[in-house]
């Protein structure tokens, strides 16, 4: 990266270190082990998010997830359905919002398509209620952006089109539009 890019996310990431103050952060990872993560998952992380968790804070108690904070990377939420194996290089399945409470298929496929929503080609940042998850995708058009999956369905935050993970601290750092 260079010029505007490097600005930008030297921007971001004091952003990111002042949403998350030193006594709430998680050890950093390192560059090391965000490209071994990124290496045994077939994906790469998204800029700011992988900068800010190879040399700020992989996780925090203190985060936009209300109910835990941020999670370190790779890990999951207590009460996460198993849906089956996590793939986060897998493509992300969705490019708009899927309600499937409201959809009355119940084929394999349906219940597989369910489960790919919730294993592939993201990361799990947090929950704000064991039934509702934050993802971060890493894969496929929603790269870089914050879906919403609960146990009714998935919509990109805050809809219809999604937004980064820097847009996401700062809204629930400072309360405008955290759930408009």
């Amino acid at each position: 990266m260079s010029g505007t890019n490097d600005v930008s996310l030297t921007a971001g990431l004091e952003a990111l270190r002042t949403a998350f103050p030193a006594e709430w952060r998680e050890p950093a990872l390192g560059v090391g082990g965000v490209a071994a993560w990124e290496s045994e998952n077939s994906a790469r992380l998204p800029e700011p998010y992988r900068t800010f968790i190879a040399e700020v804070s992989n996780g925090s108690s203190l985060g936009p997830p209300e109910d835990g904070g941020l999670l370190p990377l790779g890990w999951l939420p207590p009460g996460w359905p198993a849906r089956g194996d996590r793939i986060p290089g897998a493509v992300f399945p969705l490019d708009h919002a899927w309600h499937w409470e409201d959809d009355s298929d119940s084929t394999p496929d349906f219940n597989q398509r369910i489960a790919d929503v919730y294993n592939h080609g993201s990361i799990v940042l947090g929950t704000d209620d064991e039934l509702s998850y934050w993802l971060l995708v890493l894969t496929g058009s929603q790269r870089g952006k914050i879906w919403f999956v609960a146990d009714v369905g998935a919509s990109p935050y805050p809809g219809p089109e999604a937004i980064s993970f820097l847009e996401w601290v700062q809204r629930w750092q400072t309360g405008v539009g955290w759930w408009d």
